[in-house]
């Protein structure tokens, strides 16, 4: 969104507001727990909204989420709010929600403003295909005073539309409290000449600048015998203390096994091979105790354990295989149960050396459909695996719609009583690739999720969607998000393969630093807010 077009929404809703607060006084006692807006589902029209700026762009159709709905829409440039005043509030945090779906990049938002008290803005995802409604949900604090919620648009150029419904307000607030990044390459892509700098140019460590704009969180992975020396104890540790002394939490992504693990591949490490199930159990957890001791001993809090990497195959192959190792020779349930003692060997080992410390199972493939998720938690489930969390992987551009992305988060957690964290997700900033060359693996338009242009703007408000989706899903455990590899730039010698010097990066189009090592201004700003 542009400077003008930024400073026009927040001048239009400054005044939609005021309009609304000079309506007659009405009051909310300070224990309601929440105040219905009126005509919250928009059945009757406008009726209770305000409608300020170029108020024929904003009615009242059907196609909502269930029955009719607000839209904003011209043909034209155009900015226009509908706002309602709620009254006064109860002293304290009040969240307001509603149903969206919009096909304009950053052009609307909808706010809760509380005289007195705190505003807080949410911008409306886009979701452009005519079923997905996700909802969204913003928070302010009341001292008593007035508070009032408004939905804006402003488009720049015409043809940007945003429809909501269903809006309530109730008391409470919402969070992202996990704005993280896997930082996991950062030591090797330093020691290969790697440097990094603020948005401004100046020259800084790249831990530090991406905590001074607001990430709260690093993870890194665990391998146990890789080929480039890198990613093991040692460099865990270390990375960990970085981490932790620019106020970060520290997040540990255990792989077992000496390099990536994902759908595709779960190896066993060479060392371990051969050693049978209840040798291998036992190895995986002297690595986990290992691992979490050093990391203790160097005085680092472990806020988080990932028990496996992308988990849906099972681990461990084929001793804890749960999908097909050929298609159709099926999978026993010596193999589910060799699974569940590999990740409560796993878990007990964590909580071992810090009770503390929350552990993880994590899964990808959410556009495989919830069935492919709830099915294999209810197999360890069934076998009594504990774990404190539900970790998923969510790139739009491989895993479905922002709405598969709430439907996950809030089936899982209602399903299994768990908060829902997303550990990995990631979008790119350009198409163009960095010296040394090596093609990205989103290179062209037709990879790109629809409406989200590789920019950085486009970057940054992909980012911005998956944690405001997570945020505000149904049941309000879902925690926030993790951003991929935010500091891979591309450098000579670290590449993806662990075992090839020579082979280059296929992800730094997706970096938060640009090809020349400066972080990218608009997505550190979706770092900021908590």
């Amino acid at each position: 969104m542009s400077h003008r077009t930024r400073t026009i929404t927040t001048g239009l809703l400054a005044a939609a507001l005021a309009a609304a607060f000079a309506a007659p006084a009405g009051a909310a006692p300070g224990g309601r727990a929440a105040v219905s807006p009126e005509n919250s589902g928009f059945a009757s029209g406008l009726d209770g909204w305000t409608v300020t700026g170029d108020t024929a762009a904003a009615t009242a159709e059907a196609g909502g989420r269930t029955g009719d709905r607000l839209t904003h829409w011209s043909d034209a440039p155009y900015e226009v709010t509908t706002s309602q005043r709620l009254g006064r509030l109860g002293t304290g945090w009040w969240t307001a929600s509603a149903w969206v779906k919009s096909g304009g990049l950053d052009t609307s938002t909808l706010s809760l403003t509380c005289t007195g008290g705190t505003s807080g803005t949410v911008t409306l995802p886009q979701t452009l295909q005519d079923d997905a409604w996700v909802r969204v949900a913003v928070s302010a604090k009341s001292r008593g005073g007035d508070c009032g919620l408004a939905v804006a648009t402003s488009d720049d150029a015409g043809g940007a539309w945003a429809s909501v419904d269903d809006i309530a307000v109730e008391r409470g607030r919402v969070t992202r409290d996990v704005r993280g990044g896997d930082l996991s390459g950062l030591a090797k892509n330093e020691d290969h000449g790697a440097t990094y700098a603020d948005v401004d140019g100046t020259p800084g460590d790249a831990v530090q600048i991406l905590a001074d704009h607001g990430m709260n969180l690093g993870r890194l992975k665990v391998w146990v015998d890789p080929a480039d020396g890198y990613n093991e104890v040692t460099h865990v540790v270390e990375s960990a203390r970085r981490i932790q002394a620019a106020g970060m939490d520290v997040m540990v992504d255990f792989h077992y096994s000496d390099r990536w693990t994902d759908p595709g591949a779960q190896g066993v490490p060479a060392e371990w091979a051969g050693s049978g199930v209840a040798a291998m159990t036992d190895l995986l957890a002297a690595h986990t105790r290992e691992v979490m001791t050093a990391l203790v001993d160097a005085g680092v809090d472990v806020a988080y354990a990932q028990v496996g990497n992308e988990i849906n195959p099972g681990m461990l192959w084929p001793y804890g295989q749960t999908w097909d190792a050929v298609p159709g020779d099926g999978v026993d349930g010596a193999q589910w149960d060799a699974l569940a003692g590999f990740l409560t060997a796993g878990h007990d080992a964590v909580k071992a050396v810090s009770p503390t410390t929350q552990t993880i199972l994590h899964l990808t493939n959410i556009n495989n459909g919830i069935d492919g998720l709830t099915w294999w938690f209810d197999e360890v489930t069934a076998r009594d695996v504990p774990f404190d969390l539900v970790g998923l992987s969510y790139y739009g551009y491989w895993h479905g719609s922002l709405t598969d992305l709430q439907e996950a988060v809030s089936t899982l957690s209602a399903r299994y009583d768990r908060d829902v964290v997303v550990v990995e997700t990631a979008y790119p900033f350009t198409l163009e690739d960095d010296a040394p060359a090596w093609e990205n693996v989103v290179a062209d338009e037709s990879q790109l999720v629809a409406g989200y242009p590789a920019t950085p703007e486009g970057q940054a408000a992909a980012f911005r969607a998956v944690q405001d989706v997570v945020a505000a899903a149904p049941g309000g455990r879902g925690l926030g998000a993790v951003y991929w590899e935010p500091a891979w730039t591309s450098v000579a010698g670290n590449g993806w393969d662990p075992a090839d010097p020579a082979s280059g990066n296929a992800w730094e189009n997706q970096a938060m630093f640009d090809h020349d090592g400066r972080l990218l201004g608009p997505v550190a700003a979706t770092l900021a807010a908590g």
